[in-house]
């Protein structure tokens, strides 16, 4: 699947809300923290903004020069993050931000262990959604 702008946490504020308010899955090779999105009644939608665009998922990916390297190192690894999350964004509950954040393992762990462990996370974040 493709991994639309609409689904970027682009905003400092947004990640700083999912890291303060949302909870948090140890995967090993790295972190999962998600946090549902709160409701934006109040807010009166743009006429040029689809309904499509705002039931999504949405997700930030972090990777530090102390926790992952350097550049080459900090760019796979947010690149293979994305990719699980791009393969796996169906199984994550709409309205859900998501942030991935790196460790220093996760460019020497096989992508088959990483899709295992973040799948297992997904699990856990569904119940959070479901009232």
């Amino acid at each position: 699947m493709r991994f639309r702008p609409e689904q970027h946490l682009r905003r400092q504020n947004d990640f700083r809300a999912v890291r303060e308010e949302g909870r948090r899955v140890d995967c090993g090779a790295f972190t999962v923290w998600y946090r549902p999105r709160p409701p934006q009644d109040t807010d009166p939608l743009p006429a040029a903004v689809s309904p499509a665009k705002i039931a999504c998922s949405r997700v930030g990916v972090v990777a530090s020069t102390a926790s992952v390297g350097g550049a080459v190192q900090r760019t796979r690894a947010k690149r293979r993050l994305r990719t699980l999350f791009r393969h796996h964004q169906q199984l994550v509950p709409l309205d859900c931000d998501v942030l991935l954040v790196a460790r220093q393992a996760v460019n020497r762990w096989d992508y088959r262990e990483l899709e295992q462990k973040f799948i297992e996370a997904c699990r856990k974040i569904t119940p959070l959604k479901t009232p």
